[in-house]
This record gives structure tokens, sequence and C-alpha cells, in this order.
């Protein structure tokens, strides 16, 4: 199976998350690829305005992971950027999770989860698994090999 996670990482939380999912999926013996999108200006004030540097085709990928961290307690403009040009995610099994700085899901991450959701199902993609990484939640490390097993679930 050929996998590929999908990233917006802006301080390095998301990506070292992305990283832990790899190579879980890598020794159950998928084939699979971490890309990044990345934003031309990451300034939060020009979330109307984003213009994205690197957007990943994902046509290749049988599945797919999108990862993101949330920004004012909604998903990050730039991943929601990227997953908005996307053309079609149809036939396509998709997991999604979110890292926060505030240490409850309600603050934010599950509206994130849910937005990367509900853009994934219009573009037809069938979502399967979901995960919220709180940073600042005295138990980050235990959420971390949560949303990493759940997610390796593919």
């Amino acid at each position: 199976m050929r996998i590929g996670i999908v990233v917006h990482s802006h301080t390095g939380n998301t990506l070292s998350v992305a990283q832990k999912i790899k190579e879980e999926l890598s020794a159950a013996g998928h084939t699979v690829a971490l890309e990044q999108v990345t934003a031309v200006n990451e300034d939060p004030s020009a979330a109307g305005n984003i213009q994205l540097k690197t957007a990943p085709e994902v046509d290749s990928y049988d599945e797919l992971i999108f990862g993101a961290p949330v920004r004012g307690l909604s998903l990050s403009p730039v991943m929601k950027a990227y997953l908005s040009q996307l053309r079609s995610l149809s036939g396509k099994k998709v997991a999604c999770f979110v890292t926060q700085h505030f240490p409850y899901p309600w603050m934010g991450g599950t509206r994130s989860v849910r937005q990367i959701k509900e853009i994934c199902e219009a573009k037809g993609a069938n979502v399967s698994q979901t995960g919220i990484v709180n940073w600042s939640h005295k138990e980050r490390e235990r959420k971390i090999e949560e949303v990493v097993k759940n997610l390796g679930k593919i």
C-alpha cells in the first residue's frame, strides 16, 4: 500500500507526530512518503490570502493522512487552502490529525478535525480515523502514541 502523509507544520510539532506515524506504517510494510505543505507567507493576518509555496500531489497514493496545527481555534489556514485546491479525493481512504497548544480537544482541536473531515468528504474521500494531540496536556506523550497507533491502522 502506498500511503502519503501530507502535513502543514509551523513549529515542528505536527511534523514530529507525522514522522512517528510514518515510522509506524513503514514498520508495518507500507510504502510511505511524508510531504509538507508550505506557504509563501505564514502571517496569520493574511489568512484570507494564502499563497502556497509547496502543494504536494496526492493522486499517486492509495491512502492519505493529513495533519495540521490548530490556529485561532480553527484549522490552519495553510492546510485549509491546500485541501480546498485539491481537485478530487474520490475513492481515497483518508485519516487526519491536528496538533494544538491548548490542553483540551474542545479548545479548537475538535473543530479543526471536523473541518479537515468535511473538506475531504466533500471531495469524495472516506475518512476513517482522526486524532488530536494536545501539546500542553500533561499526558501529551500518551496522546501522541494513541494518535500514532490509531492512524497507523489506516
